[in-house]
Protein backbone atom coordinates (compact mmCIF):
# COMPACT_ATOMS: atom_id res chain seq x y z
CA UNK A 1 0.00 0.00 0.00
CA UNK A 2 2.49 2.26 0.86
CA UNK A 3 4.89 1.76 -2.08
CA UNK A 4 1.41 2.34 -4.30
CA UNK A 5 0.99 5.72 -2.29
CA UNK A 6 4.69 6.56 -2.89
CA UNK A 7 4.24 5.66 -6.64
CA UNK A 8 1.54 7.93 -7.11
CA UNK A 9 3.19 10.62 -5.13
CA UNK A 10 6.01 10.10 -7.81
CA UNK A 11 3.39 10.16 -10.92
CA UNK A 12 2.13 13.72 -9.29
CA UNK A 13 5.76 15.22 -9.19
CA UNK A 14 6.22 14.54 -12.80
CA UNK A 15 3.04 15.67 -13.60
CA UNK A 16 4.10 19.13 -12.51
CA UNK A 17 7.58 19.07 -13.55
CA UNK A 18 5.90 18.30 -16.77
CA UNK A 19 3.53 21.85 -16.43
CA UNK A 20 6.37 24.13 -15.22
CA UNK A 21 8.69 23.02 -18.18
CA UNK A 22 10.08 26.03 -20.53
CA UNK A 23 8.16 27.30 -23.12
CA UNK A 24 10.80 28.09 -25.81
CA UNK A 25 9.87 29.88 -29.33
CA UNK A 26 12.10 32.41 -31.37
CA UNK A 27 12.03 34.38 -34.48
CA UNK A 28 14.17 33.50 -37.53
CA UNK A 29 16.77 36.00 -39.00
CA UNK A 30 14.24 37.85 -40.82
CA UNK A 31 11.44 40.52 -39.66
CA UNK A 32 8.81 38.96 -38.17
CA UNK A 33 6.00 41.42 -38.60
CA UNK A 34 4.48 43.27 -35.34
CA UNK A 35 0.61 43.57 -36.46
CA UNK A 36 -0.75 45.98 -34.11
CA UNK A 37 -4.92 46.65 -34.17
CA UNK A 38 -6.25 49.92 -31.84
CA UNK A 39 -9.73 49.00 -31.11
CA UNK A 40 -12.51 49.77 -28.43
CA UNK A 41 -15.87 47.60 -27.49
CA UNK A 42 -17.32 51.19 -27.84
CA UNK A 43 -16.95 51.25 -31.51
CA UNK A 44 -19.24 50.10 -33.78
CA UNK A 45 -17.04 49.62 -36.63
CA UNK A 46 -14.14 47.42 -34.62
CA UNK A 47 -15.90 44.28 -34.52
CA UNK A 48 -15.05 43.93 -37.98
CA UNK A 49 -11.50 44.66 -37.45
CA UNK A 50 -11.12 42.31 -34.44
CA UNK A 51 -13.10 39.49 -36.70
CA UNK A 52 -10.22 39.87 -38.79
CA UNK A 53 -7.71 39.68 -36.22
CA UNK A 54 -9.35 36.66 -34.64
CA UNK A 55 -9.43 34.80 -38.24
CA UNK A 56 -5.66 34.30 -38.03
CA UNK A 57 -5.84 32.11 -35.19
CA UNK A 58 -5.81 29.88 -37.96
CA UNK A 59 -3.23 31.20 -40.24
CA UNK A 60 -0.60 29.08 -40.43
CA UNK A 61 1.85 32.25 -40.80
CA UNK A 62 1.14 32.24 -36.82
CA UNK A 63 3.65 33.41 -34.69
CA UNK A 64 6.62 32.73 -37.50
CA UNK A 65 5.50 35.73 -40.10
CA UNK A 66 3.92 37.81 -37.80
CA UNK A 67 2.67 38.61 -34.05
CA UNK A 68 -0.48 40.29 -33.54
CA UNK A 69 -1.95 41.85 -30.57
CA UNK A 70 -4.58 44.15 -29.70
CA UNK A 71 -4.61 47.52 -27.64
CA UNK A 72 -8.18 48.56 -26.84
CA UNK A 73 -7.99 52.17 -26.41
CA UNK A 74 -10.27 54.13 -23.31
CA UNK A 75 -11.52 57.58 -25.31
CA UNK A 76 -14.62 54.88 -26.60
CA UNK A 77 -15.66 54.68 -22.66
CA UNK A 78 -16.93 58.36 -22.26
CA UNK A 79 -20.11 57.33 -24.70
CA UNK A 80 -21.38 54.97 -21.98
CA UNK A 81 -19.54 51.91 -21.73
CA UNK A 82 -16.50 51.42 -20.21
CA UNK A 83 -14.73 48.48 -22.26
CA UNK A 84 -13.54 46.07 -19.24
CA UNK A 85 -9.98 45.71 -21.58
CA UNK A 86 -9.32 49.69 -22.42
CA UNK A 87 -6.66 51.49 -21.02
CA UNK A 88 -5.42 55.27 -21.10
CA UNK A 89 -1.87 53.66 -21.68
CA UNK A 90 -3.05 52.06 -25.21
CA UNK A 91 -4.66 55.26 -26.34
CA UNK A 92 -1.11 56.65 -25.19
CA UNK A 93 0.34 54.35 -27.48
CA UNK A 94 -2.04 55.72 -30.58
CA UNK A 95 -0.99 59.14 -29.86
CA UNK A 96 2.65 58.81 -30.01
CA UNK A 97 1.71 56.42 -33.39
CA UNK A 98 -0.09 59.29 -34.48
CA UNK A 99 2.78 62.17 -33.88
CA UNK A 100 5.22 59.95 -35.66
CA UNK A 101 3.16 60.39 -38.74
CA UNK A 102 2.56 63.96 -38.11
CA UNK A 103 -1.27 63.53 -37.33
CA UNK A 104 -2.74 65.24 -33.90
CA UNK A 105 -5.75 62.41 -35.01
CA UNK A 106 -6.46 58.95 -33.79
CA UNK A 107 -9.60 56.37 -34.72
CA UNK A 108 -10.56 53.42 -34.57
CA UNK A 109 -10.26 50.62 -35.76
CA UNK A 110 -6.60 51.08 -36.63
CA UNK A 111 -4.09 49.08 -37.87
CA UNK A 112 -0.24 49.45 -37.70
CA UNK A 113 1.97 46.83 -38.91
CA UNK A 114 5.80 47.23 -38.10
CA UNK A 115 5.00 50.81 -36.93
CA UNK A 116 3.99 51.80 -40.20
CA UNK A 117 -0.34 52.79 -40.67
CA UNK A 118 -1.97 50.34 -42.14
CA UNK A 119 -5.35 49.64 -44.04
CA UNK A 120 -5.67 45.83 -42.43
CA UNK A 121 -3.70 43.22 -41.19
CA UNK A 122 -2.36 42.70 -44.70
CA UNK A 123 1.58 41.83 -44.80
CA UNK A 124 4.23 43.09 -47.30
CA UNK A 125 7.65 40.96 -47.83
CA UNK A 126 9.80 40.64 -44.93
CA UNK A 127 12.13 44.25 -44.21
CA UNK A 128 15.29 42.11 -44.63
CA UNK A 129 17.52 40.63 -42.02
CA UNK A 130 17.59 41.79 -38.71
CA UNK A 131 18.66 38.86 -36.24
CA UNK A 132 17.15 36.60 -33.90
CA UNK A 133 14.59 37.12 -30.92
CA UNK A 134 14.79 34.19 -28.51
CA UNK A 135 12.55 33.73 -25.03
CA UNK A 136 11.75 31.28 -22.74
CA UNK A 137 9.42 31.26 -20.32
CA UNK A 138 9.71 29.13 -17.05
CA UNK A 139 7.22 27.27 -14.44
CA UNK A 140 7.39 30.24 -12.61
CA UNK A 141 6.67 32.96 -14.94
CA UNK A 142 10.15 34.38 -15.51
CA UNK A 143 10.85 35.29 -19.20
CA UNK A 144 14.46 35.11 -20.36
CA UNK A 145 14.73 37.26 -23.67
CA UNK A 146 18.08 37.20 -25.67
CA UNK A 147 18.12 39.33 -28.66
CA UNK A 148 20.86 38.69 -31.14
CA UNK A 149 20.85 41.52 -34.09
CA UNK A 150 22.26 40.82 -37.53
CA UNK A 151 25.61 42.95 -38.50
CA UNK A 152 23.83 45.26 -40.11
CA UNK A 153 22.03 46.50 -36.44
CA UNK A 154 23.61 48.62 -34.18
CA UNK A 155 23.02 50.42 -31.28
CA UNK A 156 21.08 49.78 -27.77
CA UNK A 157 17.92 47.96 -27.33
CA UNK A 158 14.79 47.59 -25.23
CA UNK A 159 12.27 44.40 -25.30
CA UNK A 160 8.96 44.59 -24.87
CA UNK A 161 6.49 42.22 -23.28
CA UNK A 162 2.87 41.75 -24.18
CA UNK A 163 0.44 39.48 -22.16
CA UNK A 164 -2.09 38.74 -24.37
CA UNK A 165 -5.94 37.01 -23.71
CA UNK A 166 -7.21 34.54 -26.37
CA UNK A 167 -10.92 33.50 -26.74
CA UNK A 168 -12.26 36.19 -24.46
CA UNK A 169 -15.75 37.87 -24.91
CA UNK A 170 -18.17 40.31 -23.03
CA UNK A 171 -21.45 41.23 -23.26
CA UNK A 172 -21.84 45.06 -23.98
CA UNK A 173 -24.71 46.82 -22.66
CA UNK A 174 -24.28 50.64 -23.42
CA UNK A 175 -22.92 52.95 -26.23
CA UNK A 176 -22.43 51.77 -29.77
CA UNK A 177 -22.38 48.09 -29.92
CA UNK A 178 -25.25 47.88 -26.97
CA UNK A 179 -26.97 44.42 -26.89
CA UNK A 180 -23.85 42.42 -28.71
CA UNK A 181 -21.45 39.71 -27.66
CA UNK A 182 -18.47 41.04 -28.52
CA UNK A 183 -15.44 38.14 -28.71
CA UNK A 184 -11.85 39.05 -28.73
CA UNK A 185 -8.28 37.75 -29.00
CA UNK A 186 -4.86 38.84 -28.67
CA UNK A 187 -5.90 41.17 -26.25
CA UNK A 188 -3.11 43.04 -24.50
CA UNK A 189 -3.44 43.15 -20.69
CA UNK A 190 -0.19 44.20 -19.56
CA UNK A 191 2.92 45.22 -21.58
CA UNK A 192 6.48 45.52 -19.77
CA UNK A 193 9.10 46.96 -20.88
CA UNK A 194 13.11 46.58 -20.05
CA UNK A 195 16.47 47.67 -21.35
CA UNK A 196 18.56 44.75 -23.76
CA UNK A 197 21.97 44.28 -21.78
CA UNK A 198 24.16 42.53 -24.22
CA UNK A 199 21.25 41.22 -25.84
CA UNK A 200 19.62 39.94 -23.15
CA UNK A 201 17.21 40.31 -20.02
CA UNK A 202 14.64 38.87 -17.83
CA UNK A 203 11.11 39.77 -17.49
CA UNK A 204 8.57 38.42 -14.50
CA UNK A 205 5.14 37.91 -15.65
CA UNK A 206 2.56 39.13 -13.12
CA UNK A 207 1.48 36.84 -10.76
CA UNK A 208 -1.66 35.03 -10.66
CA UNK A 209 -2.79 36.24 -13.91
CA UNK A 210 -2.72 33.80 -16.34
CA UNK A 211 -2.02 34.47 -19.61
CA UNK A 212 -3.08 32.72 -22.84
CA UNK A 213 -0.40 33.99 -25.51
CA UNK A 214 2.69 36.55 -25.23
CA UNK A 215 4.26 38.72 -27.59
CA UNK A 216 7.96 40.28 -27.17
CA UNK A 217 9.16 42.85 -29.37
CA UNK A 218 12.56 44.68 -29.47
CA UNK A 219 12.94 48.38 -30.79
CA UNK A 220 16.37 50.51 -30.16
CA UNK A 221 16.28 52.33 -26.81
CA UNK A 222 13.43 54.90 -26.13
CA UNK A 223 11.98 53.93 -29.65
CA UNK A 224 8.05 52.73 -30.88
CA UNK A 225 8.95 51.08 -34.05
CA UNK A 226 9.52 46.95 -33.70
CA UNK A 227 13.14 45.71 -34.83
CA UNK A 228 11.68 41.99 -34.16
CA UNK A 229 9.38 40.56 -33.11
CA UNK A 230 8.19 36.94 -31.50
CA UNK A 231 5.05 35.10 -29.49
CA UNK A 232 3.73 31.86 -28.85
CA UNK A 233 0.07 30.42 -27.18
CA UNK A 234 1.20 29.80 -23.48
CA UNK A 235 -2.05 27.08 -23.37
Amino acid sequence: MKAGILVLAAATLFSRALLATEVQFQSGPSQTHLLELFTSEGCSSCPPAEAQLSHLKQNARLWHDFVPVAFHVDYWDRLGWRDSFSSKEWTERQYRYSSLWGSSSVYTPGFVVDGREAQGPALSASAGTVGVLKVSVAGDNIAAIDFQPAKTETGDYDVHLARLAVGVSSDVKAGENRGRKLAHDFVVRSLQTDKLVAGKAQLKLPAGEPSDAIAVWVTKRDQLVPIQAAGAFLR
